[in-house]
């Protein structure tokens, strides 16, 4: 199963493997730079079927640091473009890019927010912030939220031109689209508040925005975070419920995550504690998803595919420690998988 290809729309994936997007802070401005094409690089060298960027900001308040990448200019989606062909011409991996806006959760370091003057203003939903030691964050105005819908939609325009296979949409980890869908930080009580659909609003406007950008050449996902650990909080149930309707409106797949938006939050964490998420999510809403979270070997991500919990497996701190763990697996397996020519006498 795990070197078995697998089609989004156009997009053929060679093996079910995927670099979960993670940050790097390493950016000045937003801008990529030769570690970004080195880290991501070596990993299209590993074998890995699909590598996703870290959160990329649509705007300069999207980012979580100072540090992080940014798609909210040419100049930077330009550079960007610059990995993506160098992934395209020397491996037979895609590559997508997490496209993100951080809301209540940016202008920090070490999670740590920083202060306005070293770092910016903070926007949300609602005048809640993540930590109450933070400041108060800007509550966004329907017309301020429309703006942050068409910086989703100018990104996948840049992510287009720069040649990403995928675009995914960030709505988990307490960042500005999953600070909307969680009546725990969205007390609003317009249309993008208060019932079930209204408070999925905004991630829906932004997915029909972003689509407006792609074609039948670029697959996308979204990535949720499937339980919040919360009493009253954004569960389970709610995410089969909006994975339903985001199948409906062209997603090709839900990155199924957790957690990330209430401080504090106790979640019991061991191998593959986020699967059975997944696996409910693939199989009440009838949706593609992928599973993450602590998956650090061959035979686990071999099983959960056998088991029908995911279609793509997702590996984070893993491929940070071995960006190999694609075609070392495909010599264990006895499976073929991308290995770069200039390698063979290493290959088993």
């Amino acid at each position: 199963m795990l070197y078995t290809p697998i089609q989004f729309r156009n997009v053929t994936l060679k093996n079910r493997w995927v670099m979960s997007p993670m940050c790097m802070y390493s950016s000045e401005n937003g801008m990529p730079n030769d570690f970004h094409l080195v880290h991501y690089g070596s990993r299209a060298q590993g074998g890995t079927g699909l590598i996703i960027l870290e959160a990329t900001g649509v705007e300069p308040r999207g980012r979580i640091t100072n540090k992080c990448l940014g798609i909210w200019n040419d100049e930077q989606a330009n550079q960007l473009k610059k990995i993506v062909d160098f992934v395209h011409q020397n491996s037979e991996s895609k590559i997508g890019i997490q496209i993100a806006h951080a809301g209540r959760k940016g202008s920090t370091w070490n999670n740590i927010q920083i202060s306005e003057e070293e770092g910016w203003e903070t926007i949300a939903p609602s005048a809640i912030p993540f930590n109450t030691t933070e400041r108060i964050p800007h509550v966004l105005s329907i017309e301020e939220i429309k703006e942050q819908v068409q910086n989703f939609k100018e990104a996948a325009r840049r992510s287009v031109e720069a040649g990403f296979d995928v675009v995914e949409i960030h709505g988990a980890h307490g960042y500005l689209i999953h600070q909307f869908l969680s009546p725990l930080s969205n007390v609003r009580t317009d249309e993008y508040g208060g019932s079930f659909e209204n408070r999925i609003r905004f991630l829906l406007e932004v997915v029909d925005a972003v689509n407006s950008e792609l074609n039948d050449n670029i697959a996308l996902f979204v990535r949720i975070s499937a339980t919040e650990y919360a009493e009253n909080g954004w569960d389970i149930e709610e995410s089969v419920e909006l994975s339903k309707i985001l199948k409906t409106q062209g997603v090709d797949l839900v990155d199924v995550s957790s957690g990330g938006n209430i401080h504090g939050a106790k979640i019991s964490v061991f191998d593959g504690y986020q699967v059975p998420f997944s696996a409910q999510i693939k199989n009440e809403a009838n949706v593609k998803t992928g599973a993450v979270g602590l998956i650090t070997d061959v035979a686990q991500a071999e099983d959960i595919l056998a088991k029908e919990e995911a279609d793509l497996i997702f590996v984070a701190r893993e491929i940070l420690r071995n960006p190999y763990i694609a075609v070392q697996g495909s010599f264990k397996l006895k499976e073929e998988c991308f290995f770069p020519h200039q390698y063979t006498r290493a290959k088993k």
